[in-house]
């Protein structure tokens, strides 16, 4: 910590406590007691019960599971080659062309992920890219609202390399693509990681742009838990966000334990 007094440190801890617990932890700590409660009709839920897990790792449920698995794994490949490709560039760029491919990069963020799902509705609605009422543009919309994401962190990273092992090598005669695969890439390991996480957690709870899009037979978690608490089931609906959260948190464990890996090396 910064803050080296002891009673600065104490003071630092207490401000972060009343901030972490009722703006984080309380509104998670009341959805994972919903989904183990039948009725809650007063302070305290009642009733204890496991089933609403059953509906939420079964039938349409898990069907729904797999489908936002494969669609945040899509997008974030997708978005960090992407990103990273764009990254890479805008580094031998000059600082206006750099200042471009920032604001183009950056866009998507800028407007609501709504407007974005719209834009991608008229755009592939026609020949001849005619992608709606597939699950291709559900795919794309979430990559287009997550690359912005893997360009920023893989930019800001390739900022920090120490230019001396490419020089280094460059003066032995490597040819830029082996500098490009031996050297930076694996210097970025670390910083490509960290945003696959990134882009694979935010693909897992985009809603907006997903209801835009999504055919039928491709609905995503996110959107099933919206139609459960829609029809009034809320605590079966907060089970099942309860199992969104959970996937998520071990796929980003799995991520951090490669980032760390890629770190020592």
């Amino acid at each position: 910590m910064l803050v080296h007094s002891r009673t600065g440190k104490w003071a630092t801890w207490a401000v972060f406590f009343l901030l972490f617990v009722p703006l984080f932890a309380v509104p998670l700590l009341v959805i994972v007691a919903a989904s183990f409660t039948t009725n809650w009709s007063g302070a305290f839920p009642s009733g204890p019960t496991s089933e609403h897990y059953k509906a939420a790792t079964s039938g349409d449920s898990l069907q729904a599971l797999t489908t936002s698995l494969i669609t945040a794994v899509s997008a974030s490949l997708l978005a960090l080659t992407v990103g990273s490709w764009a990254a890479l560039a805008a580094a031998s760029l000059r600082r206006r062309g750099r200042r471009f491919l920032d604001g183009l990069f950056m866009l998507p963020v800028a407007v609501p992920s709504v407007v974005v799902g719209l834009a991608v509705l008229v755009a592939f609605s026609k020949p001849p890219m005619l992608l709606n009422g597939t699950r291709w543009i559900v795919i794309l919309a979430h990559t287009i609202l997550v690359t912005a994401f893997a360009y920023q962190s893989v930019s800001a990273a390739i900022v920090r390399l120490d230019p001396m092992y490419e020089q280094a090598a460059a003066s032995l005669g490597a040819r830029p693509s082996y500098v490009l695969w031996r050297i930076r890439l694996p210097l970025l390991l670390p910083a490509l990681t960290a945003a696959a996480g990134l882009c694979f957690a935010l693909s897992m709870g985009e809603l907006s742009a997903t209801m835009m899009l999504y055919p039928p037979d491709w609905t995503p978690l996110p959107v099933q838990i919206f139609a459960a608490t829609d029809r009034g089931s809320l605590f079966t609906g907060a089970a099942v966000a309860v199992v969104l959260m959970g996937t998520t948190l071990l796929v980003l464990l799995g991520v951090a334990r490669i980032r760390t890996r890629a770190s020592y090396r």
